[in-house]
């Protein structure tokens, strides 16, 4: 029979509570509290009172946590060290800073932490100027439209699902269907451009985080990249945290003026870590087990990409603070006279254009469902997707974007006018050819009209085929599909044809270069560079022999025969 006087697991909690406010603190309870329990890396902490939410508290043995329960009697707190090291009774104190990373131009060509520690080995990161990983997204007014392209190096990209500079353009298919490989080719598209890049690793092998470092070094886009890891290793609050670390440090160069394009690879294993903590720390789940503010928890995170308004520097704080409208007429824009950040006059400042913040998020789906919660949820919250299929993929057609699901809710507006002007007669034969494709599988006797168009669509998807960390410059783009909408490879056997494209765009390299030079510096297809385009091509096709594969080995098969 049990000892009356046994104390049940539920009433630990209330004894030890008790027992603390018996005693004499040696501290005041406002700033320094005592761990109730501890495991699976939440700690419950009694006794800091006024703590705020996503405040850092201090535990032993340099252990950070993140107070994210804010209850009547406790504070629960996910911790992004080690619990192991950590004890019931454990002093914990606040630190009175919400949880804040490291900014600035010091952190390029570094790999950190979500804390902005250093994992690289090259020494702590030399940078007084922190940031709050969790800030309100701007409102509409510190907003202008998405209009300047982004452009990732990948044709069928560009052409049909553009992204423009502020955009949220998400990137969703099953596992292996070349997603990472992706944002990795739109990262070293942005060698000669002046677009900052941020790669967020969640959940990922620190080897592949490793691999991909490597890759930037090798490519040279190393020094002006800033990777955020969060391996499979780290536990579950650092993978909760990354993505707002790399928005944050892609926030901050937003405000001064500059361009960010930030990836979160991916938000699927985002959303089971948050789901991990909420259930930890006994949040009520909802569908799938996810806690009910799941959605809230990206919209946050992708709602704080933008293009920002024109504004002024300020040379104190080096922040942008937006042009505000004029009282007496607010269709115009007068210059701020005080900084918007640190109240200082910036009135003699000069006029400088908004920064962006463009985000590519991605998400993993299961068997190719886009239906599910996570991948709808993301669908909602960016301007259009891409959507990478397994079919294509696994049929050599990379990268393995499907046309008909994929959209860019930006469009032509995110494009130069020269790739405007190809891009469109482009999206009518892909489609014309989608619907097509699926009669032919059959076997069908089809008409002339319909074998042209299937001819056609087979290749101009063979056109648009890319390798890996070969990113294409959107003039070259641009003479390429030209080659394609204008049918001056419907003479070209399908097999041929990327070939075709890879010594024509050789040809115009070497012996031409004054045509994407034109293209490039104008950013129109001019009715002298079409014309000129015209002749290039037509005395290139004059010394172009498709390979005659097997027809020499048929014609020795024959003799033998006879």
């Amino acid at each position: 029979m049990a000892d009356e006087t046994s104390i049940r697991p539920e009433e630990v909690s209330s004894v030890i509570r008790q027992a603390l406010e018996a005693e004499e603190p040696e501290t005041s309870f406002e700033s320094v509290g005592t761990v109730l329990e501890v495991g699976d890396g939440i700690a419950r902490v009694y006794g800091i009172t006024e703590c705020r939410a996503m405040e850092l508290v201090e535990f032993p043995h340099d252990v950070i946590g993140i107070a994210m329960n804010l209850e009547e009697d406790n504070v629960g707190c996910v911790l992004l060290g080690d619990d192991e090291l950590i004890r019931e009774g454990d002093r914990a104190r606040r630190t009175e800073r919400i949880a804040s990373v490291p900014v600035g131009d010091e952190l390029l060509g570094r790999v950190v932490d979500a804390t902005g520690r250093p994992l690289d080995g090259r020494g702590p990161v030399e940078t007084d100027s922190l940031r709050q990983v969790e800030r309100v997204a701007p409102g509409i007014v510190k907003r202008q439209p998405v209009k300047e392209p982004l452009h990732t190096g990948y044709k069928i990209v560009d052409a049909l699902t553009p992204i423009g500079r502020g955009q949220r353009e998400l990137i969703v298919g099953d596992r292996q269907t070349g997603k990472t490989a992706l944002v990795v080719d739109s990262i070293l598209n942005q060698r000669e451009t002046d677009v900052v890049c941020i790669y967020v690793a969640i959940g990922q092998k620190m080897a592949s985080i490793a691999r991909t470092v490597e890759v930037f070094e090798r490519e040279g886009v190393m020094e002006k990249t800033i990777v955020v890891a969060a391996p499979a290793s780290s536990p579950a609050p650092q993978w909760y945290l990354a993505p707002y670390a790399g928005c944050a440090i892609g926030e901050d160069i937003m405000e001064r003026g500059g361009h960010a394009l930030v990836i979160y690879d991916d938000l699927s294993k985002h959303a089971e870590a948050y789901r991990e903590i909420s259930l930890l720390l006994r949040r009520p789940p909802g569908r799938e087990a996810f806690p009910g503010d799941i959605f809230y928890l990206h919209s946050r995170l992708l709602e704080r990409a933008m293009k920002s308004s024109d504004g002024k520097i300020c040379p104190s704080c080096e922040n942008l603070t937006p042009l505000p409208p004029d009282e007496e007429n607010v269709e115009e824009l007068q210059p701020a006279k005080v900084c918007g950040h640190c109240g200082e006059d910036i009135s003699g400042e000069g006029i400088v254009n908004g920064g962006s913040l463009t985000a590519l998020p991605i998400v993993e789906t299961k068997a190719g469902d886009i239906s599910t919660y996570i991948p709808t949820n993301l669908i909602s919250i960016t301007d259009g997707q891409i959507f990478l299929e397994t079919d294509l993929f696994h049929k050599q057609v990379r990268p393995a974007m499907n046309v008909g699901t994929s959209v860019s809710r930006v469009g032509s507006e995110a494009q130069i006018p020269a790739m405007k002007s190809v891009a469109g007669e482009l999206k009518l034969s892909l489609a014309q050819y989608r619907e097509m494709e699926s009669f032919a599988e059959f076997g069908t006797e089809l008409d002339e009209a319909t074998q042209r168009q299937i001819a056609r669509g087979e290749r101009l998807t063979e056109l648009l085929k890319q390798e890996q960390y070969e990113p294409m410059p959107v003039e070259y783009q641009v003479v390429s599909i030209y080659l394609g909408v204008e049918e001056h490879i419907a003479d070209i056997p399908v097999e041929q044809v990327t070939r075709f494209e890879e010594e024509f765009l050789a040809f115009v390299r070497n012996d031409h270069p004054d045509i994407p030079e034109a293209i490039a510096e104008t950013r129109e297809l001019t009715d002298e560079t079409r014309q000129a385009l015209e002749e290039v091509i037509e005395e290139f096709k004059e010394a172009f022999v498709p390979e005659q594969e097997g027809e020499e080995a048929d014609a020795e098969d024959d003799d033998d025969n006879e």
